[in-house]
């Protein structure tokens, strides 16, 4: 077993020495086999990733009361759906090249993957689980925003490993420079590409740019949903306005952008200004919305703004329960001392006795909570009126 035998120096401008960094984690030699199994460093990466963020996805939707295996069956089939929608969004971006060369369109293995296209096709399958599996798809959105920020914040050193997704020149004190970078500018210039560069000097590290901004959205994100969050879908809505942003003005600073047909638009840009206008517009109107009628959201026990909505519920559940109790119970005291043959048991009697106890106690508990609730709710107001 070999490991990172592909070693490259990237230079960075506020470093002194190089970063040896090697695209190839590992190659595996097998005796059957002519060829060694190649483990790649962008494989290994985005799959650490993603590991992550399904483990963040999978406690949110635990605590959310969400079933996890209909959870299971939404990553299985989000995840073909993205690795479908990747490939095809990049080959209808580039189908002057795949419509004479067909045979290429399914070897992926040869890179070609859009990350908006994966973002489609994953959520796409996912809505169309939730609407078979029967489970709140605002909520999924919401876990799949921050889940995405984590697996995309990760997943961009890939790039880094492979030396790619890098922007034009710049003299920025963290521009990076490496053999890879210089040769692949080298082609642009070759090729008379419109974009205007020296292969020789430094350049925009913008996976780095995309991975910072993709960790601190999903800091921020987790902050809102911990502390803020008003309404199912608030937290998919955010994900689309930092994500739309960010992508907005990395993508305009890169050098590899898909455009679109002849035009000098690139295709990422116009898709990221779209998400992130629509999105803030919809993050507005729902906001007014709750506002104006604030619900409980479903599932979620720590919202802030629905203790009381809670507890009410409870001991309303509560209440029906001690009714319910105490008509069985009356019912069979009843033919316990009536004159005949079918006598009830008991120790049943006593069972639904102390059933009916604990109900009672449960019951009480929920008012007093409901009380107390009340009483801090008016206290609330009461020092926003004096405030005024």
């Amino acid at each position: 077993m070999n490991f990172c035998p592909d070693k490259t120096e990237v230079f960075f401008k506020f470093l002194e020495n190089p970063i040896s960094v090697s695209s190839i984690f590992c190659e595996i030699d097998l005796p059957f086999l002519s060829a060694p199994i190649t483990i790649r460093w962008y494989g290994v990466i985005i799959a650490f990733g993603l590991t992550l963020a399904v483990l963040f996805g999978g406690r949110k939707a635990y605590v959310w009361k969400m079933d996890i295996n209909k959870m299971l069956d939404v990553l299985i089939y989000g995840a073909v759906g993205g690795i479908i929608g990747a490939r095809l969004y990049y080959v209808f971006s580039k189908w002057d090249y795949y419509s004479v060369n067909p045979g290429e369109i399914f070897q992926i293995w040869h890179g070609g993957l859009a990350i908006y296209g994966g973002l489609i096709g994953g959520i796409l399958a996912a809505l169309i689980v939730c609407k078979v599996e029967k489970l709140n798809i605002l909520n999924l959105l919401d876990l799949c925003g921050m889940s995405f920020l984590i697996g995309q914040g990760i997943g961009r050193w890939g790039n880094f490993a492979n030396q790619e997704a890098f922007g034009t020149n710049t003299s920025l004190p963290w521009g990076m420079y490496s053999v890879k970078t210089e040769e692949y500018l080298q082609s642009l210039v070759v090729t008379g590409a419109d974009t205007t560069v020296d292969p020789t000097a430094y350049v925009h590290p913008t996976f780095l740019y995309e991975s910072l901004w993709c960790l601190l959205s999903f800091v921020i994100l987790f902050v809102m949903c911990q502390k803020f969050r008003k309404f199912s879908g608030q937290i998919f809505l955010g994900y689309g306005v930092l994500y739309g942003m960010e992508r907005f003005v990395v993508e305009g600073l890169r050098t590899d952008s898909l455009y679109i047909g002849d035009t000098n638009l690139r295709t990422s840009q116009v898709l990221s200004l779209v998400l992130a206008v629509a999105s803030l517009v919809l993050f507005v109107i729902f906001m007014i919305k709750y506002t104006k009628n604030p619900k409980p959201i479903e599932g979620v026990d720590y919202f802030n703004e629905i203790p009381l909505y809670r507890h009410r519920k409870k001991a309303a559940e509560a209440e029906k329960l001690v009714e319910k109790l105490t008509e069985e119970l009356t019912v069979l005291k009843a033919k316990k001392d009536a004159d005949t043959d079918d006598k009830p048991d008991a120790r049943k009697i006593a069972s639904l006795e102390e059933k009916l106890k604990k109900a009672q106690a449960e019951l009480s508990e929920a008012q007093e909570k409901v009380r107390l609730q009340d009483e801090k709710k008016a206290l609330k107001q009461a020092k926003k009126v004096k405030a005024k």
